[in-house]
């Protein structure tokens, strides 16, 4: 296979040699390299392949990921947030087009067994100044019909690792595209409870301290990028995704978790010129309370289940005991 790298300096280096490249197991929305249709790849060292959408929408991606990559105004505890970027590279795409241009970034889910992941669309509303009409007309539609306009965000598809018997609770698209405001806490609440508790009508959210809480959990790292957003005026994202993950088995076999959140899809992303993006940090600001208030419910759910195991034993004269 001949494959073709273009460097940073616009160069192209040339190499000859066979890699083994695979639809990602683990990609819970966007468009699945399956079925003969274009999609991303992945391979075993680590690294995701990302066709450039039509329409000038992967030229514009491309062009983000290359201003970004070298951005000094961008804090470096910011952009761990953001998957590493090597570049963009010519290989044969999915559906068997021929040749067809990749951006080359981190493979997010690498090394990791059973992830469990919610991508979670931000902002309430996805269209960007200068869009077409059609575009426009498009976006207000599907936002209208999901929780963006309510919440200032929408879960856009997610897998739930549930145990060895269960394995993934991993529903449709259109099933996701369905949530209501209701869904989405429950959903939050189901994405870090015990399997036990899962079919129950409020699930325990028994791994939400390790999850969602802690100075290194969910939590902590979204109101580290809250705080970037408050200030930062460089970027609008615009209809770009959160991807929060972590491994359930870990958490099952007593080990610590590595939660984390990343930011992916850029193809919309539009200079700030000095205005602050209100439309991704509205968003990400429900987004932070709704994480929020499931942790607090754990945490009262916990203090109470404690109150109640530390109840003394009352005997009454004929000898039974409360």
């Amino acid at each position: 296979m001949l494959v073709c790298w273009y460097c940073f300096d616009g160069s192209i280096a040339h190499s000859s040699f066979r890699s083994m490249f695979k639809a990602p197991e683990h990609q819970v929305a966007g468009h699945l390299a399956s079925d003969g249709k274009l999609g991303p790849l992945v391979d075993d060292s680590g690294r995701f392949y990302k066709p450039l959408q039509s329409d000038g929408r992967g030229s514009k991606e491309l062009a983000f990921y290359e201003t970004f990559s070298s951005d000094t105004r961008v804090p470096d505890n910011i952009r761990r947030f953001f998957p590493v970027f090597y570049g963009s590279q010519l290989l044969e795409a999915s559906n068997g087009s021929g040749l067809c241009l990749h951006l080359v970034l981190q493979d997010i889910v690498s090394g990791r067994t059973n992830p469990s992941i919610m991508d979670v669309k931000i902002g309430s509303r996805t269209w960007y100044p200068g869009a077409s009409d059609d575009y426009i007309k498009k976006c207000l539609d599907k936002d209208g019909r999901t929780t963006t306009v309510s919440l200032g965000f929408r879960i856009a598809g997610l897998q739930l690792y549930e145990g060895e018997e269960s394995g993934f609770w991993k529903p449709g698209r259109k099933e996701v595209q369905s949530f209501t405001v209701d869904n989405v806490r429950s959903v939050l609440r189901r994405f870090v409870s015990s399997s036990s508790s899962i079919g129950n009508e409020k699930p325990d959210c028994s791994f939400a301290p390790s999850i969602y809480g802690g100075s290194a959990g969910i939590l902590e790292q979204l109101l580290e990028l809250k705080a970037w957003f408050e200030d930062q005026t460089i970027y609008h994202f615009h209809s770009c995704s959160l991807l929060i993950l972590f491994d359930k088995e870990s958490v099952l076999k007593g080990s610590t978790p590595v939660a984390e959140i990343k930011l992916i899809d850029f193809a919309h992303v539009l200079e700030g010129k000095g205005v602050i993006d209100h439309n991704f940090l509205g968003g990400l600001c429900s987004l932070i309370k709704f994480v929020s208030d499931v942790l607090s419910d754990s945490k009262e759910s916990s203090i109470t289940a404690n109150v109640e195991s530390e109840k003394p034993h009352v005997c009454t004269s004929n000898g039974n005991c409360v």
